[in-house]
C-alpha cells in the first residue's frame, strides 16, 4: 500500500498502488485526510501533491515517507502539502501529527525541519552563484519518471494517453532542455532529483550465455 484516504467519520476509506491511482482516486472520494509516500510508482508523491491540490487545493496531504530530501520537502511546501513525518517516528508522532492536520494545523518531523535549514544555511555558504535547471512542466516530469521506471515510449503513450509520437517527442524535448544524450543520463537525473524511487528501478545486471560469447543485460 503506497497510500491511504482517511474520512474522519468512518476511518480508512480507500487506497492505492501507484501515484496515478492516488489522483483519480481522491477526486472520487474526496477523504477529508490523504496519506501517501513520496516514493510511488508511476506519479511520485510530489507530482501527484501538485496534481491533487491544483485542483483542490482545500484537500489535506500527510507525506508518510522515509524519503530525506530537501528538494522534495520544499516542492511539496509550495504545491501545498502541510503535514510530513517519517516512517521511523514513532506511532505517537504519527498520530500527533494527523490530529494536527485535522485541527488545520500545520505539522512536520524535527528532521523535516533540520534539512531545511540545513539546505538553507548550505545556500547561504555557497551563495547565489549556482545555476538553476531548467523547470520541467508536469507532464515532463511524468515522462522522466515513467522512463526511470523502464517503461518504453509505447508503455509511456499508453498510460498517459498518448500518441507514441507524443511521447517520443516529449523524450526529446526534455533531453534538449536537460541538455543529456542519452537515457541512461535521464535516468541518472530522474534519481537524483527524487522523480523516482531507486526501488521502482528496474536493476540491469549482466547476463552471460552458456557458451560464453556475448554478455547481454536483463532488467529483473
Amino acid at each position: 500500500m503506497f497510500s491511504a484516504w482517511i474520512s474522519l467519520r468512518v476511518g480508512i476509506c480507500g487506497q492505492a498502488a501507484d501515484g496515478r491511482e492516488a489522483v483519480e482516486k481522491c477526486k472520487q472520494l474526496k477523504p477529508d485526510l490523504l496519506i501517501f509516500d513520496i516514493g510511488m510508482p508511476e506519479l511520485n508523491g510530489v507530482d501527484a501533491a501538485r496534481r491533487i491540490l491544483r485542483d483542490n487545493p482545500r484537500q489535506t496531504i500527510l507525506v508518510l515517507t522515509e524519503v530525506a530530501s530537501e528538494q522534495a520537502i520544499r516542492d511539496c511546501l509550495q504545491a501545498g502539502v502541510r503535514g510530513w513525518v517519517y516512517k521511523s517516528d514513532n506511532t505517537v508522532e504519527l498520530t500527533a501529527a494527523v490530529e494536527s492536520l485535522q485541527r488545520h494545523r500545520s505539522t512536520f518531523s524535527s528532521r523535516v525541519c533540520d534539512l531545511i535549514l540545513d539546505g538553507y544555511l548550505l545556500g547561504q555558504r555557497l551563495g547565489p552563484v549556482t545555476l538553476i535547471a531548467p523547470r520541467l512542466s508536469l507532464r515532463e516530469r511524468e515522462v522522466v519518471q515513467l522512463v526511470g521506471e523502464g517503461k518504453t515510449s509505447k508503455e509511456i503513450a499508453i498510460i498517459l494517453g498518448v500518441s507514441l509520437k507524443t511521447a517520443e517527442t516529449h523524450r526529446s524535448n526534455i533531453l534538449m532542455k536537460l541538455n543529456l544524450h542519452s537515457t541512461v543520463e535521464l535516468v541518472l537525473y530522474a534519481i537524483q532529483n527524487d522523480i523516482v524511487s531507486v526501488a521502482h528501478f528496474p536493476t540491469v545486471v549482466p547476463y552471460a550465455p552458456h557458451n560464453g560469447n556475448s554478455r547481454e543485460q536483463v532488467a529483473v
